[in-house]
Order: structure tokens, then sequence, then C-alpha cells
């Protein structure tokens, strides 16, 4: 078959493919547009999920006629001054967005500068352009979509139901009002039901606390660290604060909300050991560096953007995670005291006075109960014996009871404290094994039979170079010909280990990272395992000697306020909760 020139048509359709694979992806397209023309107020209508109409309006620069006709051809932008791929400051910069969906399509733009005298409109409809023509419109721009990929109704197969695109497309303006905190967002779906309200802010925290929510917002640690021209910034939350999935895990760089293994990988690395591995974090970071240095035109959609100093960039994230939640020390999250108030609240159906009563009695009024509380008080005036002077006040009280042989139950001036003593113990002794192996290294054991493993040429370069590093961390091994590496010692901590696995993921991770994660996490998950064991048990009786003692070094110990699995090691009740529990408030 003789080769041929596609027509333009069916180049722009395969174009859209890459660009607009779904309705979230144009959302994003045309939101990224307003923000580039300055808007301060961008509106998003959806209607069946985006498929049948996307429209966003927005109040920035506006477009003349000319401009509208170059708006839809392929590869027109105005956003790229100097023609300088390496030096990129807006959102968008390919020029494809537009034609790609007016090419799937049915696009209508209506738009006015400031200061013109009327509006003009445009209409695409897949793929085949009107000329502009004059209509009545504010300042500003309104982006109409409307059956969305009519002309390529196999893609129509591939999109899943009406709310799960609605719930992309949201996810979409979510990230993109994450870092544009002064603009005002609003996101309407079927029958004008508000989605998502946001009014504009001059602070990040405000955004990320409307964003998020409270419990975030009161439940995450400052981010603050600086490297080689990168600056990052951002929240943490707190390891007891997590998720089953890591869909609450944002970054933003230099202004562009990006999903980047980076950091999914940075953020393992600095939770491995407060965390559970089938658990994630809520993590919202900002990251800014020289545009240089960082490779955006890496897709289509630009979603995905490289780093020219990878390892430098993760060692920032990493070493600024795991700082935020050293200084936390043993906070746990109010959500863990929220939730334990909550299960002392009894169903109102399986409730006794629902089962006693058809109408359940309205509690007594609050003057009424506080009389009763005073007739039953002690008389004041009788002698009773005065308490010793106690010592002052610690973060976590003083014990006053063991419940179970397994809960220690402390006495603050605000309220109680409960303490898990196995995760609490847990936390401390694996705290000293860290502590030892950074001032001692890792034992090593030999190995009778030198283990020879096999590799390409450039992973065992990269191991071989690393050698130094990897034996701080007990694992010997020397370049043993161009493609293979022999093994010589392991951690001793590490018993039964599977020597060809370990060696090949290290040489993908160092190609990948520049670090040895897999070598660090078994040893510090070992390290974890050990401390498990050999901590004090549940139903061990303690004195009230060992209990304060135990609650003295909770409060000196970094991430006492969770276990290594990522429990919480203590909640925290207060006063004012618990007189609500009984009525006194």
């Amino acid at each position: 078959m003789a080769i041929r020139l596609l027509p333009p048509v069916v180049v722009n359709r395969i174009a859209a493919g890459e660009v607009i694979e779904r309705p979230a992806a144009a959302v994003k397209e045309l939101v990224e547009n307003a923000i580039d023309a300055g808007a301060r107020r961008i509106d998003i209508a959806l209607r069946d999920g985006g498929q049948s109409l996307i429209a966003v309006s927005d109040d920035g620069s506006g477009m003349t006629p000319d401009e509208l006709t170059l708006a839809v051809e392929r590869h027109c932008t105005s956003k790229l001054p100097d023609d300088d791929l390496l030096a990129i400051r807006a959102l968008g910069f390919r020029g494809e967005a537009l034609p790609s969906i007016g090419a799937v399509s049915r696009l209508r733009i209506t738009s006015r500068p400031p200061h013109a005298d009327s509006a003009w409109q445009i209409i695409v409809e897949a793929g085949a352009k009107r000329d502009p023509v004059p209509a009545a419109y504010g300042v500003g721009t309104r982006v109409e979509v409307r059956d969305l990929f009519f002309a390529t109704p196999a893609r129509l197969k591939f999109l899943k139901t009406p709310k799960s695109e609605q719930g992309h497309a949201l996810d979409a303006v979510r990230r993109l009002a994450m870092a544009y905190p002064d603009i005002a967002f609003t996101v309407l779906g079927e029958d004008d039901r508000v989605l998502l309200r946001l009014a504009a802010t001059s602070t990040r925290a405000a955004r990320l606390a409307a964003l998020l929510g409270r419990d975030v917002a009161e439940n995450s640690l400052p981010v603050e660290a600086a490297r080689e021209g990168f600056c990052l910034s951002g929240l943490a939350g707190l390891p007891t604060l997590n998720r089953g999935l890591p869909r609450d895990q944002y970054l933003v760089v230099n202004g562009r909300p990006v999903r980047d293994r980076l950091l999914v990988g940075a953020v393992r690395g600095a939770y491995q050991d407060v965390l559970a591995r089938d658990r994630h974090p809520v993590v919202a970071l900002f990251l800014d560096g020289p545009p240089a240095e960082i490779d955006i035109n890496v897709h289509p959609a630009k979603a995905e953007i490289r780093f020219r100093n990878a390892p430098l960039v993760r060692g920032l994230i990493v070493g600024a995670l795991r700082h935020a939640l050293e200084v936390g020390g043993q906070r746990t999250s109010t959500t863990v005291g929220a939730a334990a108030l909550a299960a002392f609240h009894p169903s109102p159906q399986g409730s006794a006075a629902a089962s006693r009563f058809a109408f359940p009695p309205n509690p007594p009024p609050h003057r009424l109960a506080e009389t009763g509380n005073a007739f039953l008080a002690p008389n004041p005036a009788a002698a009773a014996p005065q308490p010793e002077p106690e010592a002052p006040e610690a973060p976590l009280g003083n014990a006053r009871a063991q419940l179970h042989g397994t809960y220690i139950l402390a006495e603050t001036a605000a309220g109680i404290v409960l303490v898990d003593q196995h995760a609490a113990h847990e936390r401390l002794v694996y705290e000293r094994m860290k502590a030892a192996l950074a001032a001692h290294g890792v034992a090593r054991q030999s190995l009778l039979l030198p283990e020879i493993v096999e590799l390409d040429a450039e992973g065992a370069a990269r191991l071989a170079a690393r050698t130094e590093e990897l034996a701080e961390f007990g694992l010997v091994l020397e370049a043993f010909g161009p493609g293979a590496v022999i093994v010589r010692e392991v951690p001793a901590l590490v018993p039964g280990l599977d020597i060809r696995a370990l060696v090949r993921d290290l040489a993908d991770e160092l190609a990948e990272w520049g670090e040895a994660l897999a070598l660090k996490e078994r040893v510090e998950q070992v390290c974890g395992t050990l401390a498990c064991h050999s901590s004090v048990r549940a139903g061990r009786k303690l004195s009230p000697a060992e209990m304060d003692a135990l609650l003295r070094q909770m409060e000196v110990t970094p991430n006492s306020g969770q276990c290594n699995h990522g429990r919480p090691t203590y909640v925290t009740l207060a006063l004012s909760d618990i007189e609500r529990l009984f009525g006194r408030r």
C-alpha cells in the first residue's frame, strides 16, 4: 500500500486522542487557558459528566476575531513569545487543546477583550471551522463543548459512567484550584447543582483547608525546605491521618499540578517507618525551581514532567517530610479522638430509650441538671485529706491506672489520655534501634559461598559505583565482569534474604531515583518487626513507675504518636468533650 499524507481532519483527531482522552482532560485544558488569560473567576458547568456539555466561563483578557480564528488552529499559541521551550511560564504552550477538542466535538467559543465594543463567536464542529460572527457577551471568554467524542464514536465506548467522569473532572479542577488560591472557582452539575464553590483567598492555607477539609488542616504539619535553587512548601498529614489510596497526594511544580512517580516514591520513603505499606498519607506539596531544570514538554497532556536532577528533588522532598514529622513529635491526629467520642454516642435506632419508649423523653433542662449535681456534691466543709503536691504537668499527664492490662489511663489538666502500651513501647524500641544503626552501622554476615548476580552492564556499573553506600547498610558487593556483581556480605538483620531479587531491585531503583531504597526499606522493616516482638506485650501488668516512665519517654521520642504500622499510640479526650457525654455542657 502506498504511503500518503493523511487529511488534516484525521490528523487532528489522532492528536485529539493524545490530548483529550476523557472529559476531565478537556476541562483541565480549558481551565488552564482561563488561568493563563488572567481570570479572577472561573465557572464550569458539566452535563452527563462532561460528555453532553462542558462550559467554562472566565473574566480574563478575551480574544479578538483574528485571535479566535488562530486559536482553533493547531500549534497556534500566545504563550511562547521567544519560542524557548526551556523557559515555559504558562500552563499551556503546545497550541493543541482547542483544535483537538474541536476535532471531536461541537465547539463554540465566545470572547470579548476588555476594550472591545462587542464580543465575537466562532464555531468548530468535528474539525470544520466557521468564520467568526458578532455575539452578545461580557468581558472574558466562554467555551462550550457539546457532544464530546461524537465524531469518534469508538472513544465513547471507553468512557466510564457520568458520575465517574464527573469525579475525574472535579479532581482536575480541585488540583488547579489548589495551585491558584487567588482565583474563585465554581463547578455546577446536573440541574445547576453546586459541586464545588471556592472563594478567592489570599492564603494558600485557606484554600487547602477549603479543599481538603478541616480535619486535614488541623492534623497536618507545615513543610518548608530549600536546596540548590528549589524551594518546597506545603502540608504533610500526620501518619495517623491516612487513606487507603494515594488520591490525596498533590504536587504542584511551578504552579502546574502534576502526577509524577517521583512524588509517590518520595512520600513512601519519607513515611516508610511510621505508616503501614498499604496505607497512604495526605500531602500537598508546592515545588518552585528554575524552569531550565524542569522538562514540561514530555507528554501532550502536560501531566508528566522530568527533572534534570531527580535525585536532588527526591532527596529534598524526603528530607523535608521527615523533618516535619520529627518536629511534630508525639502528635497524633485529632480524628482519632473524635472517632473515640463517636463510639460513645448510641445509635438512635439501637438505643435503650428507643426500645423502651415510642417517643424518647427529652433530656432534663441544663439548670435542673446543674442543681442536681450541686446537691449530690460532697459537703465542702467536711474535712478531707489534702493531696500531696504533684509534679509539674507533663504533656501526656500522669498515669492513674492500667485498664485490662493493655491501656494506660493518664490524667492531664485538660482531660485524659489513653495509651496503648504495646504500640507506644514498639515505637520507643524502634527509634532506639534506628539510633543504634545510625551510630554503629548495620551488622553484616559473610556468605559461605559468595553469590554472583548477573545484570545488564549499566545496572552492574551503577551498583559498583555505590558500593560504599551499600556497605553502610550491610551489603558488600563488587563488580564481577562487565555484566555481573558478586555479593560477599549481607545484613545480619535480614535472615533468609533473596539476594538476587534484592540486587536487581537495587539496580532498578538506582536507575530511577539514584538511591538504594529497597535495602533501606528491608532493613528498617526488619527493625520494625524486631521492635514489635521485643516490646511490652498487651496484658502485662505495669507498676505506676513503669507507666509514668513510658509516658515520659514518649514525650521525648520522635514519631511517638503512632506505632511502626501507622496506628495511633494514644487517644486524647478533652474534659469539655467528656462533660458533653454526661450532659454537663
